[in-house]
This record gives C-alpha cells, sequence and structure tokens, in this order.
C-alpha cells in the first residue's frame, strides 16, 4: 500500500463536528468571567431586588415601592440628587473645557506636568477633596469660614471641584489628535481666538465633551461620600436615603427599593455614555 492509499485510508474528521468545536470554545473561555460576575456582582444585586419585594408584613408584594414613591423624602431625595447631577454635569463641562484650552494651547511652564497629574488627580477619592474644601473654608478653616459650603452649594461646588477632572482627560485627548494646521491656517485668515475656539476647536471637542459629561452625570448621581462628608443639612440624595433607611431607620425593604431605582436610573445613564464614548471614539 502506498503512503497516498494509507493517507487516504485514514478517516477524515467531520468537518462539521471541527467547527462545533471552534464555536463553543469562545463560550467555554468566557465562563469564567462570567460565573464571577454572576457570583460577585449579579447574585447580591438579584438580593436586593429580592428584599425589596418583601415587606415587614411578610410575603412577596410591590408595597416597598409604592411606599417609597408615595413619601415626600423619596421624592425631594429624587429632585435634589437629578438637579445637583445636572448642574454639576454643567459646571465641570465649562470649566473642564477651559482648563483643558489652556493646558494643550497656551504655551506655560509645566504644562506637560499639570496634564500628568490630572491622571493621577482621577484616582484620588472624592471625600479627600471634600475634606480639603472644609479645612480651607469650613466653619475654622484656614482661609475664613464659609457657611455655604454646609449647604447645597457646598456639595455643587465640591462635585465640579472632583469631577472636572473626569471631563479634561477627554478633552486633551482629543485636543492632542487636533491638527495644528487648521488653527494655522484660521490664525492666518485673520480669525482672533474666540472664533477659532468656536469654529475650529469647539466642533472637534464636541464627542469628548459628549463622553466626558454622561461619564460625570452617572457619577454624580451615584455620589456619596462628598454629601456625607460635607454635612449639608437638608441635602438628601438616592445615595444617602438609601443609607438613612437602612442604617438610621431600619428599613431594609424601603432601602432596597430605593436602591434599586437609583441602579435602573444609572444603568440607564451608563448605557447612554457607552453610546455617546463609542461615536467618540474616548
Amino acid at each position: 500500500m502506498t503512503s497516498d492509499t494509507a493517507l487516504r485510508a485514514v478517516p477524515a474528521r467531520p468537518a462539521g463536528r471541527k467547527r462545533s468545536a471552534q464555536r463553543w470554545t469562545p463560550r467555554l473561555w468566557a465562563l469564567p468571567p462570567v460565573a464571577l460576575l454572576a457570583l460577585f456582582f449579579l447574585y447580591p444585586l438579584a438580593l436586593v431586588v429580592r428584599q425589596s419585594l418583601r415587606p415587614d408584613t411578610g410575603g412577596t408584594s410591590l408595597q416597598p415601592y409604592a411606599d417609597v414613591f408615595g413619601s415626600e423624602a423619596f421624592r425631594h431625595a429624587l429632585w435634589t440628587t437629578v438637579w445637583l447631577a445636572l448642574a454639576a454635569t454643567a459646571g465641570c463641562l465649562v470649566l473642564g473645557f477651559l482648563l483643558a484650552l489652556v493646558i494643550a494651547f497656551v504655551p506655560f511652564p509645566g504644562a506637560r506636568a499639570v496634564a500628568r497629574f490630572i491622571d493621577v488627580y482621577l484616582s484620588f477619592p472624592s471625600f479627600l477633596i471634600t475634606l480639603a474644601l472644609l479645612f480651607l473654608y469650613g466653619g475654622t478653616g484656614a482661609v475664613g469660614s464659609f457657611r455655604f459650603l454646609t449647604t447645597p452649594w457646598g456639595v455643587l461646588l465640591a462635585e465640579v471641584t472632583y469631577f472636572t477632572p473626569f471631563v479634561m482627560r477627554p478633552l486633551l485627548a482629543a485636543f492632542a489628535q487636533l491638527d495644528t494646521a487648521q488653527l494655522e491656517a484660521a490664525s492666518s485668515l485673520g480669525a482672533r481666538a474666540p472664533r477659532i475656539v468656536r469654529r475650529v476647536i469647539l466642533p472637534e471637542a464636541l464627542p469628548a465633551l459628549a463622553a466626558g459629561g454622561s461619564l460625570v452625570l452617572v457619577l454624580c448621581l451615584n455620589e456619596f461620600g462628598i454629601v456625607l462628608f460635607t454635612g449639608a443639612k437638608g441635602v438628601t440624595t438616592l445615595p444617602t436615603l438609601v443609607y438613612g433607611k437602612a442604617i438610621l431607620e431600619s428599613d431594609y425593604p424601603g432601602a432596597c427599593a430605593v436602591a434599586v431605582v437609583n441602579v435602573l436610573i444609572s444603568v440607564g445613564l451608563y448605557g447612554l455614555y457607552r453610546v455617546v464614548s463609542r461615536r467618540a471614539g474616548a
């Protein structure tokens, strides 16, 4: 028997079986991370949802949601959360755009060091910035006493201070890819700086602004440390309402119901952020 005849005699593996094995291999590799995700995230979240459907009277009911939606405290916390998040996002967009413009296009010593510090700043915990503001401008601050730090405006100031670099980071990345020839051409045609910013730089920065603003909006909706450490009177957001119901009132079904609402809002906005980021390439 020749070698060709021997090779023909060996039964070939069916092509369909080979394609099936190739199709299942990626799924098998995905099992460990999916299992870890289900164990450490989805399972606790499922427990929160289950607890929100179990009132203290027993059984399974939507009564905790009815009690939460019908309470003045929830409506006040929802309104406070929304307006603080929107105002902080607007402030971060304006301040972040101006600061990014200066760092990217105004030459000054240490500009590169400042840009690198922004990356480090993103790793700071939010309460650290709040404590720094209190040490400077609190009741016994080094600079002076500013009572507004214990008001909603103090919370807004702290959030804008902390979250502005989250807008600056994608803006600086977008400005680094901007063709300087466009700026030089606009300047040679007699356009002044405000017009160059409005007609050349701003259109290029819009995707990065949208991505950074969407991220800041999601983070502000879930911010807990800043509101807690400022000690602002009368400022109750959804995260602090969850804390109050669970720790202070021992109303666990109500706390879980508020938490589920907060998660749904956050997930919806995060989906919007992902869509904007994908379109912006950020």
